[in-house]
């Protein structure tokens, strides 16, 4: 029997079934710059094509197309708002690819955002809910230690 990597939280008289990117997985890219995306990560994202991109550094963010409408909405309400703005957005889109997993579930990260974000050899894809964000295995448990801290004051606000 197969097991299920949907999660259920059960509220009185209903059930709302949680969906998202949730985990922490450790890949090995190849030499090419090919990095296997976790079966419930291509699952939850339900569709073929993905938007890599470097919003923020030290590491890349890969978008499900959905999810990428609505940033990119952000993206032509803010130019629109602010003209001022119009060399950020001009710098995201530069940064930003479209990615399809291969037959074996592999997308290809290319060179120039390898370099960016540090990856070689051993990649970490922490879901984010709505997003995955791709790390080197290093800088990500440096950016979870500097901010523990930080993040205690939260966890009562988000858990309770």
């Amino acid at each position: 029997m197969g097991y299920s990597t949907t999660l259920y939280h059960f509220y009185p008289l209903s059930a709302h079934k949680v969906s998202g990117f949730l985990g922490r997985y450790d890949f090995q890219m190849d030499d090419k710059g090919r990095v296997s995306l976790p079966a419930a990560f291509r699952k939850e994202a339900g569709g073929e094509r993905f938007i890599l991109v470097q919003w923020e550094k030290p590491y890349l963010t890969l978008f499900p197309e959905d999810v990428w409408s609505e940033v990119q909405e952000r993206l032509l309400e803010f130019r629109r708002k602010e003209p001022a703005a119009g060399n950020y957005v001009r710098e995201i889109t530069a940064n930003a690819v479209e990615v399809s997993p291969d037959k074996q579930g592999r997308i290809l990260i290319p060179g120039w955002l390898q370099k960016s974000a540090f990856l070689k050899g051993t990649v970490v894809l922490s879901g984010v809910i709505d997003r995955v964000e791709i790390w080197d295995p290093e800088r990500f448990q440096t950016a979870i230690e500097e901010r523990a801290k930080e993040s205690q004051r939260f966890r009562h606000q988000i858990f309770g």
